[in-house]
């Protein structure tokens, strides 16, 4: 090789930087996604949704989802996945009347570790609750969500324009919400509350 001035290409290495976790909180859910009341039980996530065909370019919705009825109680949309998109969410949760202990489930991302969101919980009574590490089952609720979500409206979409696909979003969880049935109840999340009260 030396000889004939071959020279072999040297790929740059790539470190992966790792962020400290704050506040990891237990599994207190422990898959227990039953509810007897609206409320009671919460899971929460984010998901990344596309708004080019280049790839690195999405806005972020973070998501709540009540327990009780599969209702979507609460949720924000950002460009940017940052704590504030979670803080939004989290003071639309705490405006509504929420059950005495009321248990918070989400992973392990940045965004739910931080000292601030786990103080914030617990100042407004709220017990919170983390899947293990990389375990996508523990917070399958959410996940199931999403799935239904891309499936029905994200991947079927033309438009890349993030005002149309907020727009959209907004419309697609009223219909969650209010029209769509959901197998377990046999009706749409809305009307099984209001049917249960």
């Amino acid at each position: 090789m030396n000889e004939l001035g071959i020279k072999s290409v040297i790929r740059k290495k790539v470190y992966k930087r790792k962020f400290k976790v704050s506040d990891v909180a237990d599994n207190i859910l422990n898959r227990n996604f039953t509810a007897s009341k609206p409320l009671e039980k919460i899971c929460m996530d984010i998901t990344y949704i596309p708004i080019s065909d280049r790839p690195g370019k999405f806005i972020y919705m973070n998501v709540a989802k009540d327990l009780f009825n599969g209702e979507i109680v609460a949720y924000d949309i950002s460009s940017r996945n940052d704590t504030l998109l979670v803080q939004n969410t989290i003071d639309k949760l705490i405006s509504m009347n929420l059950e005495n202990n009321c248990i918070l489930h989400t992973d392990q991302g940045f965004q739910y570790t931080r000292r601030e969101y786990s103080s914030k919980l617990k100042k407004n009574g709220i017990i919170q609750s983390m899947s293990r590490k990389g375990n996508c089952w523990d917070n399958a609720p959410i996940e199931s969500f999403f799935s239904h979500f891309k499936s029905e409206l994200i991947y079927l979409v033309d438009t890349r324009n993030p005002e149309e696909i907020t727009k959209l979003i907004h419309e697609y969880v009223y219909f969650y919400n209010y029209e769509r049935i959901q197998i377990k109840n046999g009706m749409s999340p809305i009307e099984y509350r209001t049917h249960a009260a």
